[in-house]
C-alpha cells in the first residue's frame, strides 16, 4: 500500500472564531491561531484544517461565503493569512483549508448578477425554477426562496442565504477549479470539502416523500451522491488536485462504505478519504437529532467495524468523533461527570485512534472540553438549533424547556464555545466581551491547568499519538474486532507481521469482565504467548481480565522465550 503523507499525519481542526482572539473584539483570528502553533506541534499535531475564513455574511457562521478569495475582517486580512501559513510551514506542520462549493452567500456577486432582472452570463450559475418542487430545507421550511428581481424561485438546501451553485454549468466549474488553484499556487497544503456529496442534483427535481406531520418533502435522495458527482469530483482531480501534493477529504452527506469506496477508492483519483457521520447520528428521538438519548452503542460498534473493513485495501478512513457540528464526544459518547470526564475522554481516545486511518482531532477535544448548558435559548448562536427550537416549540410537539434540554446535548454550539486556555478572565480566549458564552468549567478544565501535568487528558493525547506514529501495526496493519454484541465493551486487534496489538475499552460505569471475549482461547492459538500493556488510562496498570469504569487500554502480545 502507498504511503502517502496524510496516511499517517494528525490533523486538527480550527474552528477560528471561537479558538483565539488576539484583538478584544471577543471574535477569535488568524493572529490568534498563531500565538498557539507551539502548543499545536507539542501535542504531536501534524495538519491544521481550518474552518472558514473566507469573507462572508455569517448567516452559517462563515459556511456562506462572499469572496472565495478574500479574509473577512473579524478573522484579519489576507496578510495576516499568508504569515500564518508561512508559520506553519516553518513549524513542520501543514494547513489546509475548508473548501465551500455546493453553495455560496446571496450576497456573492456570482449571485448578485444571476438574481439580476437582465440576463447576464452568470444566469445559470445556481438552480432557478419558475414552480419549486416540495424539498425542504436542512435548516427547516422549504428549500426554494422567491426572488422578486428574478421573478424566479432558487435553490438553497441550508439557510436561505445560501443558494445552491449549478454544478451543471461548466462556468461554474471552471470558476471554482480556478479558485481551487490560486490558493493551492498560494502554498496551501488541501481541502477539506464541505457537503460534497451534494453538489450533482437529479435533473428531475422531482417531489421528495412527505413524512408525517411535514408540511415539506425530504428531496435528500435526489440531490445526496447525485448523478454526475463522481464525474464532477474526476474533473476536479485532473484540473486542480492532481497539480499539488494535496491532501483532500469530502464531508460525506449520506455517504455510506460502497460510495466511500468511489468518492476515495486508491484508483479513482477524485478524493484521499471522507468524513462520514453514521457513528456520531446514532442518539436518535422522535424529533430526530433534537434528543437526550443516548447513542445506541451497538450500532455505534457495528457502524466502526464495517467502516474498517469494508474500506480494508480499497480506501482510507478519517477518524474522528467531534467536530464543529456536532457536541462535545465526552458528553455524548461517554460520561462527562467530574468523576469520570478524563478517564472517559482518553478511553474514546484509544476507542477511535487506534483504528486505521487519518485521525482528527477537534479543538479542546485534547483536553476533554464538554457540552455547553445554556439557561436559554438567547445564549446560542446557532442557526440550525434556533430554527429547530422555533419550529418544534410553536408547533406543540415539545416544550421550550424541553427543547432546550435537547439543543444542550445535541446543538452545534456546544462544540463553538471559545477554546479553554487558562483561568483568566474568559479562559484565556479575550479580553473583551466573547462571541458565544465560555464554559463555565473552565476554572478547572483548561490547556495551561493540563500541560506538564503527567495524568491530564492533553499529556495523555501526546502520548497517545507518539505511540500511534511508533507503531506500524497501528498505522498500516490489519484490523479484527471482537465481541461484537458484547454491549459494553469495544475490543479489536491490530496486527502486521509478528506484531499483535489488542485494544480494549469498557463505554460503562461499572467493571467488566473480558470473559466472553475468550482472549485466553485466542492468545494460546498463538503459542506461548501474554499480553504486556503498553498504554492505558488509568494510573496503574490491571489485568486483561476485567476492565474498570472507562478503562481503556492497549496491550501488545509478547512470546514466551
Amino acid at each position: 500500500m502507498k504511503q502517502e503523507w496524510w496516511k499517517d499525519a494528525v490533523v486538527y481542526q480550527i474552528y477560528p472564531r471561537s479558538f483565539q482572539d488576539s484583538n478584544g473584539d471577543g471574535i477569535g483570528d488568524i493572529n490568534g491561531i498563531r500565538m498557539h502553533l507551539d502548543y499545536l506541534k507539542n501535542l504531536g499535531v501534524d495538519v491544521i484544517w481550518l474552518c472558514p475564513v473566507y469573507k462572508s455574511p455569517n448567516a452559517d457562521n462563515g459556511y456562506d461565503i462572499s469572496d472565495y478569495q478574500d479574509i473577512h475582517p473579524d478573522f484579519g486580512t489576507m496578510e495576516d493569512f499568508d504569515r500564518l501559513l508561512q508559520e506553519v510551514h516553518e513549524h513542520g506542520m501543514k494547513l489546509i483549508m475548508d473548501l465551500v462549493v455546493n453553495h455560496t452567500s446571496d450576497e456573492h456577486p456570482w449571485f448578485r448578477k444571476s438574481s439580476s432582472a437582465e440576463a447576464t452570463s452568470y444566469d445559470d450559475y445556481y438552480i432557478w425554477k419558475d414552480r419549486p418542487n416540495n424539498w425542504k430545507s436542512r435548516f427547516q421550511g422549504s428549500a426554494w426562496t422567491y426572488d422578486e428581481k428574478r421573478g424566479q424561485y432558487y435553490l438553497h438546501i441550508y439557510t436561505v442565504k445560501q443558494p445552491d451553485l449549478n454544478w451543471e454549468n461548466e462556468a461554474v466549474r471552471r470558476d471554482v477549479y480556478k479558485m481551487m488553484n490560486w490558493w493551492g499556487k498560494k502554498g496551501i497544503d488541501g481541502f477539506r470539502m464541505d457537503v460534497i456529496s451534494m453538489i450533482s442534483k437529479d435533473q428531475s427535481y422531482a417531489d421528495g416523500p412527505v413524512g408525517e406531520h411535514e408540511q415539506f418533502g425530504d428531496g435528500s435522495s435526489m440531490y445526496i451522491n447525485g448523478p454526475r458527482v463522481h464525474e464532477f469530483l474526476q474533473e476536479m482531480n485532473r484540473e486542480v488536485i492532481q497539480n499539488f501534493d494535496w491532501m483532500t477529504v469530502g464531508e460525506g452527506v449520506g455517504v455510506d462504505t460502497r460510495e466511500a469506496r468511489l468518492y476515495a477508492g486508491f484508483d479513482r483519483k477524485e478524493l484521499n478519504m471522507m468524513f462520514q457521520f453514521e457513528h456520531v447520528e446514532q442518539a436518535k428521538g422522535p424529533l430526530g437529532k433534537w434528543t437526550d438519548r443516548k447513542p445506541d452503542f451497538l450500532r455505534v460498534k457495528e457502524i466502526l467495524d464495517r467502516w474498517q473493513t469494508d474500506l480494508e485495501g480499497k480506501a482510507w478512513n478519517s477518524l474522528f468523533v467531534e467536530n464543529h457540528d456536532y457536541a462535545r464526544s465526552v458528553s455524548t459518547f461517554a460520561d462527562d461527570r467530574e468523576e469520570y470526564r478524563e478517564l472517559s475522554a482518553k478511553m474514546l481516545s484509544i476507542a477511535l485512534y487506534m483504528m486505521k486511518g487519518t485521525p482528527y482531532i477537534y479543538q479542546g477535544q485534547e483536553l476533554g472540553m464538554t457540552n455547553y448548558h445554556a439557561f436559554s435559548i438567547d445564549e446560542l448562536q446557532d442557526v440550525e438549533s434556533k430554527n429547530a427550537y422555533q419550529f418544534y416549540v410553536n408547533a406543540g410537539e415539545v416544550s421550550p424547556e424541553e427543547m432546550l434540554k435537547y439543543v444542550n446535548c445535541a446543538g452545534r454550539d456546544n462544540s463553538r464555545t471559545p477554546m479553554q486556555w487558562n483561568t483568566e478572565e474568559n479562559a484565556g480566549f479575550t479580553h473583551g466581551t466573547p462571541w458565544l458564552p465560555v464554559n463555565p468549567n473552565y476554572m478547572y478544565l483548561n490547556a495551561e491547568e493540563q500541560i506538564g501535568r503527567t495524568d491530564s487528558v492533553f499529556t495523555f493525547y501526546q502520548q497517545l499519538l507518539a505511540f500511534r506514529k511508533s507503531a506500524p501495526a497501528i498505522l498500516w496493519g490489519s484490523y479484527r474486532m471482537i465481541g461484537k454484541e458484547h454491549k459494553q465493551l469495544l475490543a479489536y486487534f491490530r496486527t502486521m507481521g509478528e506484531e499483535t496489538y489488542l485494544i480494549l475499552c469498557n463505554f460503562s460505569e461499572k467493571e467488566q469482565s473480558t470473559d466472553t471475549l475468550k482472549l485466553r482461547q485466542q492468545t494460546e492459538a498463538q503459542g506461548k504467548a501474554y499480553w504486556k500493556q503498553v498504554l492505558g488510562n488509568y494510573p496503574s496498570g490491571h489485568s486483561v481480565d476485567m476492565l474498570r469504569p472507562y478503562e481503556g487500554v492497549i496491550w501488545k502480545m509478547e512470546k514466551e522465550s
